[in-house]
């Protein structure tokens, strides 16, 4: 913590494809409508290196600026016209690093009180930090977009990964069994995540469709690998099924049929709906998601 109440500290990009570089500045006063954040933990999501390397064209930065889009904390302090939030209060949220907003890797950002939900008491600052795009990502692409079902079948392609292993518990919480690609050592992490298992390097498409769904294909795919993975699309029951992509083909997200794939800047303007989803799912005992990824968010104390 910096001494002087109107500073603080923040890590910079100055250019394209630059270190971060930690530095001074002015410390945010919240506007009408905003929430000043003391930040405790940021989470850093690949989106955050490509934005940095100048390779998400749906979701750019002017640089120099802060980045990072992933936040908890506590308030210190709410502007004008803020009545759901006060001073003290725990929270988290998807609230900036993109579109010009200050990013969250600071130790204070002042941030629209529509981006942000009260932090579940059951998870520590560095777990809800690593929470809100994940979850996003998969709520848009299970929830809105393929409307996942109780007593369906859905498979996650990459199901140990960030996105993925949220994708694995969000569908097992709406009532769905679940299955998931992944290499021979993330198979006990997504067994523990509460899906099966399945070996990509050692099974063909055509047998794990045969012996977990007798033939007939999943309900639901989702992908979050792209490329030919993507390209498989035998894993499909024949009818009503549905297949969403959370993978981009490089620099550029790719909005073909039957893909899912998010631009984090309209994801941004869900962040409020999706986080108290979260928050409501966390509170409740029949589910709290168990990360492996908050462990790579980084602290601001």
């Amino acid at each position: 913590m910096t001494s002087s109440s109107s500073l603080m500290r923040a890590a910079v990009v100055d250019a394209i494809g630059q270190p971060l570089r930690v530095t001074e500045l002015a410390r945010p006063v919240p506007a009408q409508g905003e929430v000043l954040v003391r930040i405790h933990a940021s989470g850093v999501n690949p989106l955050d290196t490509k934005v940095r390397a100048g390779q998400a064209a749906h979701a750019r930065q002017p640089l120099p600026s802060v980045l990072g889009m992933d936040l908890a904390g506590v308030v210190e302090a709410v502007g004008p016209g803020v009545a759901r939030f006060k001073r003290g209060d725990e929270v988290y949220g998807l609230a900036g690093g993109i579109g010009g907003l200050q990013g969250t890797l600071a130790e204070y950002a002042a941030v629209d009180a529509d981006l942000l939900a009260l932090k579940p008491h059951n998870l520590s600052m560095r777990e809800a930090a690593g929470l809100p795009l994940v979850f996003i990502t998969a709520y848009e692409g299970l929830v809105d977009r393929a409307k996942t079902q109780r007593g369906q079948s859905v498979l996650v392609h990459g199901g140990a990964g960030g996105v993925g292993h949220m994708a694995v518990q969000l569908a097992r919480a709406l009532g769905a069994e679940v299955f998931a690609t992944g290499a021979p050592a993330h198979a006990q992490t997504i067994r523990r995540f509460g899906a099966t298992p399945i070996d990509y390097t050692a099974t063909s498409v055509d047998d794990y469709v045969a012996r977990h769904t007798g033939g007939e294909g999943f309900d639901v795919v989702y992908d979050t690998v792209g490329g030919a993975v993507l390209d498989a699309r035998s894993p499909l029951r024949a009818t009503t099924a549905a297949m969403w992509s959370a993978a981009s083909a490089g620099a550029r997200t790719s909005w073909r049929r039957c893909r899912f794939a998010p631009p984090p800047i309209r994801a941004c303007s869900r962040c409020c709906r999706c986080s108290r989803a979260v928050a409501a799912r966390t509170t409740a005992r029949s589910w709290r998601p168990r990360h492996g990824w908050w462990k790579r968010a980084s602290s601001c104390r």
